[in-house]
């Protein structure tokens, strides 16, 4: 079992998270338009009409950032079947194994990516 098995398991198991979270901001976000639905609250006019859509809004920005997650550790699987887990996609170094365990869907080392970020990515 090469180096990379460990992370595909912990890949796996951060995979079930995200999914689990997915589909309960899904439940969430059901259980706020419902609420909405069953009243007749005005949002533009109504106190917690303001509210309401706040809500919607967090639970939809929470829901796309979950997503993200989710193709972060989808791609993060795909270089683990590829056996190319755990080598910075830029320069082709291995990614140090500090950084993969503070962010196991790491595509580059600390080294390029504090490049990418002085150059607005």
């Amino acid at each position: 079992m090469g180096p990379s098995a460990g992370w595909g398991v912990r890949l796996a198991e951060e995979r079930l998270l995200a999914q689990q979270r997915l589909r309960d901001l899904t439940r969430d976000l059901d259980s706020v338009v419902s609420a909405s639905r069953d009243t007749n609250a005005d949002d533009e006019h109504d106190p917690e009409g303001a509210t309401i859509a706040f809500e919607r809004s967090q639970i939809a920005a929470l829901t796309r950032q979950a997503t993200q997650h989710l193709e972060e550790v989808d791609a993060a699987l795909a270089r683990v079947r590829a056996a190319t887990y755990g080598l910075c996609e830029t320069c082709g170094r291995a990614i140090a194994q500090d950084r993969l365990e503070a962010r196991p869907t790491a595509r580059t080392c600390i080294a390029c990516a504090r490049v990418t970020r002085g150059q607005g990515g």
